[in-house]
């Protein structure tokens, strides 16, 4: 495993480390035995954004005498109601439910405090109005909290928090699918000089975030690497080739103030694939096959959830992954798991939160409408 520098604090993590997010969807024994596989491999960083109550006090049992052995990344912010995720910059119940995960964890202290999901500048004025941010400094200035980060999908936003000098790690979502230009094709003596940014058409404002994050000492940690594994499949990716796990690190980490690529895995055999990359050749890391396939990219749900919570209580993720599973091959096993769902997607009344929640700009009530006609017509 390699391991890099957290940018200025003074710690180092595992280049390749774990986001908590698909533990959610499995069984304790299998939370127990990913973690600890995962810290065999090496792997020292796990996320946990998540709020659900049973996979923090799963996640608690497994970190159970090994609390040393893991960096954590808990969020502030993130709360579970009415048996769902839900963000809120209320400052008494952020405490609640920090609170909560310290219980469950059975820790006394968080290595990175993240300010949770703070894409607008509405965002970062509530979290200060509110008191959210006076109480993460104060969890810091006790020794609660190792140290602050806050975590964005906005490289304007994103620049913002760094620019604050508050904040010594930043999570944020890096793929190629989300940084390059994608009106620009000509590309294909991209490494014939050193004169690389031209030649990648990175998004400017991205290229600006991590030139940033560099000169500040500040820590990237990358979520949606994979793109929720649409990276990997040629019938979903943009690039209508698939790459591979090792392709898709390997672009993360080659960015500036990159520190760690926490990638969701919900199994031993998914954290195996993922720390693999430490012993993968440089061919097989290689990932400039993909700008010869570089065209328009549509906005597609990457599964995360953050458009909840729902009125209706529809699992937006869920419901939008067998649509597009079923897209690619419709199966029996895709027609059960949508038949067990709690709430269909023809529950939808279109009031449209979700779309104003979500991060990537996806069409959730055409995505809704399009897997009621297909599951329920």
């Amino acid at each position: 495993m390699e391991y890099r520098e957290l940018g200025n604090s003074g710690i180092k993590v595992s280049a390749v480390g774990m986001g908590g997010e698909y533990l959610e969807y499995t069984d304790r024994d299998t939370v127990i035995r990913t973690l600890h596989r995962a810290m065999e491999l090496g792997v020292n960083i796990l996320d946990i954004f998540m709020s659900n109550p049973e996979v923090r006090t799963n996640i608690g049992l497994a970190l159970k005498g090994r609390r040393g052995d893991m960096i954590i990344q808990g969020h502030v912010c993130s709360v579970w109601e009415n048996g769902q995720y839900a963000r809120t910059r209320d400052l008494g119940k952020s405490k609640l439910f920090l609170e909560d995960l310290l219980e469950r964890l059975q820790t006394d202290y968080i290595d990175i405090g993240m300010l949770h999901y703070v894409d607008t500048a509405e965002d970062w004025k509530q979290a200060q109005e509110s008191g959210v941010l006076d109480y993460m400094l104060k969890l810091k200035n006790e020794g609660r909290f190792r140290m602050l980060g806050v975590s964005s999908h906005d490289p304007a936003v994103a620049m913002q928090m760094v620019e604050t000098g508050l904040f010594s790690v930043l999570m944020f979502s890096i793929n190629p699918s989300f940084d390059l230009v994608y009106g620009r094709r000509d590309i294909n003596d991209i490494f014939e000089n050193d004169d690389i940014p031209d030649h990648l058409n990175i998004d400017a404002d991205r290229a600006r975030l991590y030139a940033l994050c560099e000169e500040k000492d500040v820590g990237i940690t990358v979520m949606k690497a994979l793109g929720a594994g649409r990276l990997l499949r040629a019938e979903t990716s943009p690039f209508k080739v698939p790459m591979t796990v090792n392709q898709c690190i390997h672009y993360a980490l080659a960015r500036p103030a990159v520190s760690s690529v926490l990638i969701g895995a919900g199994s031993v055999e998914e954290i195996e694939e993922a720390v693999a990359y430490c012993d993968a050749t440089e061919v097989e890391r290689d990932f400039t096959g993909i700008y010869g396939h570089i065209g328009a990219a549509e906005k597609s749900c990457l599964y995360c959830n953050h458009c909840l919570p729902c009125p209706r209580h529809i699992n937006v993720a869920g419901v939008t992954r067998l649509l597009d599973e079923g897209r690619i091959g419709m199966t029996a096993a895709i027609r059960e798991s949508y038949a067990a769902l709690d709430a269909k997607a023809s529950a939808c009344v279109e009031c449209g939160a979700c779309e104003k929640r979500c991060p990537f700009g996806v069409k959730v009530i055409k995505s809704m409408r399009d897997a009621a006609q297909m599951f329920e017509s």
